[in-house]
């Protein structure tokens, strides 16, 4: 069964699917270049060891995302 979740949720080796992007303004479209966009598979590969950013990949790129960013991105495990 799949459940939605904020993309902060994900634990190293999770991966999920975009579902959602509720973030306003200029950093949503920066989430949009990368390539955050519906239906995109991201993997969590690794905390900063005080927690932010997380890394994660996304099309093949690895992308460090602070916490207060991630909240807003909604996944389906």
């Amino acid at each position: 069964m799949s459940e939605n979740c904020s993309l902060n949720e994900l634990n190293p080796g999770q991966t999920a699917v975009v579902e959602e992007l509720k973030t306003k303004g200029s950093i949503r479209r920066r989430l949009l270049d990368i390539g955050l966009v519906r239906n995109t598979m991201v993997e969590c590969v690794g905390r900063s060891p005080a927690g932010d950013p997380t890394a994660f990949l996304i099309r093949g790129a690895v992308i460090a995302i602070r916490s207060e960013d991630l909240k807003d991105i909604v996944v389906r495990r």
